[in-house]
């Protein structure tokens, strides 16, 4: 069984920052690519960033130059640092990893249950 727990999720003014984490556990034998989506109240879910096991990190437009997304793959871990928030960034924040859980397994996606981000005076 495989889960991904997030943290880190509350209630910020805007131009605030936090610092989500998400910890993957279980039968993992590779994690591929990790990353952050969000989903607001009536909107679609959408991707925040994404960051592969080795390589370039990719963001969406609305989040470049104040979210940073990094991992540490000792510790199956991805985080997501986000500065200067604004109220449009409100959403539940879901933690995602592409992985196998075996040398045998195909790649599958596995979701966190979802913090909650609130960005109000």
């Amino acid at each position: 069984q495989v889960q991904l727990v997030e943290s880190g999720g509350g209630l910020v003014q805007p131009g605030g920052s936090l610092r989500l984490s998400c910890a993957a556990s279980g039968s993992i034998f590779s994690i591929n690519v990790m990353g952050w989506y969000r989903q607001a109240p009536g909107k679609e879910r959408e991707l925040v960033a994404g960051i592969p096991e080795i390589g370039v990190a990719n963001y969406a437009d609305s989040v470049k130059g104040r979210f940073t997304i990094s991992r540490d793959n000792v510790k199956k871990s991805v985080y997501l640092q986000m500065n200067n928030l604004k109220p449009e960034d409100t959403a539940v924040y879901y933690c995602n990893a592409d992985l196998r859980r075996n040398s045998f397994d195909r790649v599958r996606s596995y979701w966190g249950q979802g913090t909650q981000v609130t960005v109000s005076s």
